[in-house]
């Protein structure tokens, strides 16, 4: 696995999500967070973190792929999000996606157009076009092992 280091620069979501999409997960996550990470639910993992000032365990929905030994999700909300700040402020995080539990360390804030080779092998075309259309460009690449 090769991850190369970039300074990363804190970005907030696209206009679309912060006016669409961020006021529809009010009504959406308490229906998501009861099925991300379940097997054959693509749609979320559920990723475990603790948040960075307070030391409070949370639960947050991502759309989190495996691919090899790597877990990359794309920052919907920009990486300026708590869970993502948590994560990265961490250095470590536990995600559940298809039904098995990781262990994700070593998180890495990349561009989009930087992370190309894995978001390909990781996401199918129709995924990759909804990160233009929702304005993600950024992902954050995540050091897997599975906890079997």
């Amino acid at each position: 696995m090769s991850l190369q280091q970039v300074a990363p620069e804190l970005i907030g979501p696209a206009p679309f999500v912060r006016m669409v999409v961020r006021p529809l997960t009010k009504v959406l996550n308490p229906l998501v967070l009861k099925l991300a990470g379940r097997r054959h639910f693509r749609m979320a993992a559920l990723v475990r973190h603790v948040g960075r000032r307070s030391g409070t365990p949370y639960r947050t929905p991502a759309g989190a792929r495996l691919t090899g030994d790597v877990i990359i999700i794309p920052l919907t909300f920009g990486s300026r999000s708590d869970w993502a700040q948590n994560v990265r402020a961490a250095g470590t995080c536990s995600i559940k996606l298809d039904g098995r539990n990781y262990t994700a360390t070593h998180p890495e804030l990349r561009l989009v157009e930087d992370a190309q080779p894995l978001i390909r092998s990781a996401f199918s075309g129709f995924e990759r076009a909804s990160f233009g259309l929702l304005g993600i460009r950024q992902v954050l690449i995540l050091a897997a092992r599975a906890d079997d």
